[in-house]
């Protein structure tokens, strides 16, 4: 490859060489898939696919599960905070990891079996209720394992159209059965999971509640809602249930909102974030809780978050430049 300065479209051949990286698999094959846009039937994607059980992050996963198909607990989905089932899957779905793996394989079923949904589907908490952010996540995470033609996800993502509120968007604030009663930028959950299910796929209640939802955050430019959160300024990976402008950008670049004016804000805030090097940092591993989580916590210490890590707050990152550069591209 000739060298070429980085001009915020392509990468540097230094930037590439380092996603690139061997060592790294996972990586690797986003890089190839998902910035490159090298199709699934090409030499270098086959081979960075099959090497992803033995990238380092997934291999430390996957260390940590029962072979049961759990982590930490059986039964325990979203607990302990973040260290719990639900969130361990959710980071293999984010590295490119797939059910062709047999204990991925083996836990997704585990998964969704512990999680029923009231009526069809998965994503169901007590009594087979969905939450929009519990619910969204999983279905998001499965289509990208692997399980976007099971009729369990499938009847996932309708019950995602029929709760979504009348003027679209989500609300995680408290389980749903009928439509939402309220939305929120920060429920990007339901509108993350449409922006990995194949088109074809698509009902057309499906097409309307996306292209509402994208309203609502391109009305808001991602962040106007209430007062400032810092929290949304800030990137930081794994995502888990938390929001933030690159979230956003990732969720609507992918939809083909990208040339949409009213992402200026979000875009300029990205582009000034990255590095003379052209490279992004990790800036948490997670975000602040709100003010009413804070408190609670604080009486609950024993429930306090353990944060799944896998680079270091303040250093450059693979994943968050992946994603970044991945968003630019779309954009242009």
């Amino acid at each position: 490859m000739r060298n070429r300065p980085f001009d915020g479209l392509v990468p540097s051949d230094t930037v590439l060489t380092w996603l690139l990286e061997p060592s790294q698999p996972s990586i690797r094959y986003l890089t190839l898939t998902e910035l490159m846009g090298r199709p699934s039937s090409d030499a270098e994607v086959r081979a960075a696919r099959a090497k992803i059980p033995k990238d380092p992050w997934v291999r430390e996963i996957l260390s940590h599960r029962n072979s049961a198909g759990w982590w930490v607990r059986d039964g325990g989905r979203m607990e302990p905070r973040f260290l719990g089932t639900h969130w361990n899957m959710l980071a293999l779905a984010d590295l490119g990891a797939g059910r062709e793996i047999p204990e991925v394989r083996e836990s997704c079923e585990y998964w969704m079996a512990k999680s029923p949904l009231a009526g069809g589907g998965v994503g169901g908490l007590g009594k087979g209720k969905g939450h929009h952010c519990f619910t969204a996540n999983m279905a998001r995470a499965l289509i990208r394992l692997g399980y976007a033609e099971d009729r369990r996800v499938q009847q996932t993502m309708d019950w995602l159209v029929r709760t979504a509120h009348p003027k679209g968007g989500w609300s995680c604030r408290f389980s749903t059965e009928g439509p939402a009663t309220s939305r929120t930028l920060d429920a990007w959950e339901g509108l993350g999971a449409f922006a990995r299910y194949p088109r074809e796929k698509w009902t057309r209640g499906m097409t309307n509640v996306v292209e509402r939802t994208a309203e609502y955050y391109l009305e808001r430019e991602l962040h106007q809602q209430g007062d400032r959160y810092e929290p949304w300024y800030r990137f930081h990976w794994p995502t888990h249930y938390y929001y933030d402008l690159l979230v956003g950008l990732d969720c609507l670049t992918a939809l083909g909102y990208g040339k949409d004016p009213r992402l200026g804000y979000a875009l300029e805030l990205l582009r000034s974030k990255r590095g003379r090097d052209g490279t992004w940092k990790l800036d948490a591993v997670q975000t602040d809780p709100d003010p009413e989580s804070a408190r609670w916590f604080a009486e609950h210490p024993e429930k306090l978050p353990a944060p799944l890590t896998f680079e270091q707050p303040g250093r450059r990152s693979k994943m968050i430049t992946l994603r970044a550069l991945t968003v630019l591209s779309r954009v242009n």
